[in-house]
Order: C-alpha cells, then sequence, then structure tokens
C-alpha cells in the first residue's frame, strides 16, 4: 500500500509539550534552539505545519497526567515565524474560554502579519475545571461559550473595523489594527468527541482531534456531510518508524488517508534531536513529498 499523495503531514512539536510517557528523554533538557532546527527542517521538506499547545497553569495533581510543560504558542510561534518561511503555525489548542475572542484576533492577527499568513487557530472547548476557576472563566456553559466565540472570531478576524453580536460576545466600533492578512484564517476544531467534529463541521474550516484512533475517527465522518476543503488532521494508530519500518508507516498513512485525514500527524519513534530529524526525513521521502532547499536555511 502506498501513501495518497494528497495527504500531508504535520509536526506535533516536540519539546513544548511534555507529556508523561509520551516523550523522549532528549526533550527534557531541551528548549527553543532544538525546536528551531525541527521546525527549519519541516519547513525545507514541505511539512503543512507545526503544533503548540496551551495550557496557563496546570495544577499539580493534573500535571501527572496532562504534563506540566506547555511553551505558550504566541511566544513561542513569534519566534520560530522568524526562523522559517512556508510552514503553518497551529495552535493545537487555544481554550476558548481562557479569552475573548477580541484577543484572540489581536494577538494572532499580529502573528499572521509577522509571519506571512502563516496562522491556523486550532481551538478547543477545554476540560480542565481548575485552569477554568483559576481564571476566572465560566465553566458550566463552556460549550455554549466556545460556540458563540467561534462565530465571533470568524466575524473579527481580518477585519480592521470588526462587529459582532451574539449571546455572550458583542462588539462593535472600534479598530483591531494589525488584523489577519489571510482573507480567511483556518479554524480548526480540536476535542476527542464526535460533538468536536460536529462542532467543527457547523463553525469552522477543519478538524485536529486528539486521542481518537483513525478507526473511531472514520466512523463519525462518515456520519457527517464534509464540507468541501474542510481539513482533517489525525495521528497514527501508532508511532512511526520511518527508518526502520518503512512498509509499516506506508500502511500507516493510508490507513489515515482512508479514515477521512487530510493530513498525517508525524507521530515519531525518536530518540535524540538528529534521529528526530532523520525520522522527519524519511517520512517526506516516504509521502513524496519534495523540497527545496534554500541556500543558507534549513
Amino acid at each position: 500500500m502506498s501513501a495518497t499523495p494528497a495527504l500531508r503531514l504535520s509536526v506535533p512539536s516536540p519539546v513544548l509539550t511534555m507529556l508523561p510517557g509520551a516523550h523522549a528523554r532528549w526533550e527534557e533538557t531541551a528548549g527553543i534552539e532544538e525546536v528551531a532546527r525541527i521546525a527549519q527542517a519541516a519547513d525545507r521538506l514541505g511539512y503543512h505545519h507545526l503544533t503548540c499547545s496551551e495550557h496557563i497553569g496546570v495544577p499539580a495533581t493534573e500535571a501527572v497526567r496532562r504534563g506540566a510543560r506547555y511553551f505558550d504558542p504566541l511566544a513561542t510561534f513569534g519566534y520560530l515565524a522568524a526562523r522559517t518561511e512556508r510552514i503553518m503555525l497551529a495552535t493545537n489548542v487555544l481554550v476558548l474560554g481562557y479569552h475573548h475572542p477580541l484577543e484572540i484576533a489581536k494577538r494572532y492577527g499580529t502573528l499572521d502579519v509577522i509571519s506571512g499568513g502563516r496562522v491556523i487557530l486550532g481551538l478547543g472547548v477545554g476540560t480542565l475545571k481548575e485552569e477554568f476557576d483559576l481564571l476566572g472563566a465560566s465553566f458550566p456553559d463552556r460549550g455554549a461559550r466556545a460556540d458563540d466565540a467561534l462565530r465571533a472570531l470568524r466575524a473579527a478576524l481580518s477585519q480592521p473595523i470588526p462587529a459582532y453580536q451574539g449571546d455572550y460576545y458583542t462588539f462593535g466600533g472600534l479598530v483591531v489594527d494589525p488584523c489577519a492578512v489571510q482573507e480567511r484564517l483556518p479554524l480548526w476544531v480540536g476535542g476527542r468527541t464526535l460533538r468536536s467534529l460536529r462542532r467543527a463541521v457547523a463553525l469552522a474550516d477543519g478538524w485536529c482531534p486528539f486521542g481518537v484512533t483513525p478507526a473511531q475517527a472514520s466512523e463519525w465522518i462518515r456520519r457527517e456531510e464534509i464540507p468541501s476543503g474542510f481539513e482533517i488532521a489525525l495521528g497514527p494508530e501508532h508511532l512511526l518508524d520511518p527508518g526502520k519500518e518503512p512498509d509499516a508507516v506506508r500502511e500507516e498513512l493510508a490507513a489515515l488517508a482512508a479514515a477521512g485525514a487530510t493530513i498525517a500527524s508525524a507521530r515519531l519513534v525518536h530518540h535524540s534531536l538528529d534521529h528526530y530529524l532523520e525520522q522527519l526525513e524519511a517520512l517526506a521521502a516516504i509521502n513524496g513529498q519534495t523540497h527545496t532547499v534554500i541556500a543558507g536555511k534549513g
């Protein structure tokens, strides 16, 4: 089986998030320079996007399960935007309830300007009540608030004088400058439920679930009427080892494409930074990607 050529690849950035039992030991002492080298390699190899997640403060009791390290995506992507040229920068995910939609529109609209139109806003409803409480954010109605925030974001992004009137958010008569340069900055919805897919189909441009197997995703996708151009970013069932098991990797990529993915998350076996870079190169070759080496880059 061979990978579908239309299937693009993304990088679930190492180092930036440390999930218990899911990171390699070298990541524990690595920092932003190592991430920049990965970003530059992925940029050169034609990967579609890289990710950065958000948690503002994880309770110590939850850190054992969710991990404690979460780089701030806005600061991180501001740095990586200056070190790359083409690769998209995807929040995966911002929690909508932690921010006013105009805060997101202004901050990430500015990032869109700085990066030359390379921002993807992956957005989620959120599940960590302690974090909501810490920030004084409402937890019980977070789903309805998230829906309203998505509508408000669509009305506000790329608009220098945005206006919106909804159930939770209302604004108008003010200037937001700079604003996003993409005519339609992509909004993706994260989550791990059928509800998250339905929210994405109704209010966004893509779905980027976590903890959902390709088989489960495929079942849910078949239930819905997926719009043309809608992006679906899925992770493989197993970690990919393109350097040692290229045939198995081809099968995993084909399974993701068959499930409905348009983008595959490159969840890789890796033991060091150099090994990670080698695996990125091997995976790109398996997927049939072409790339151009830019003098002085990568």
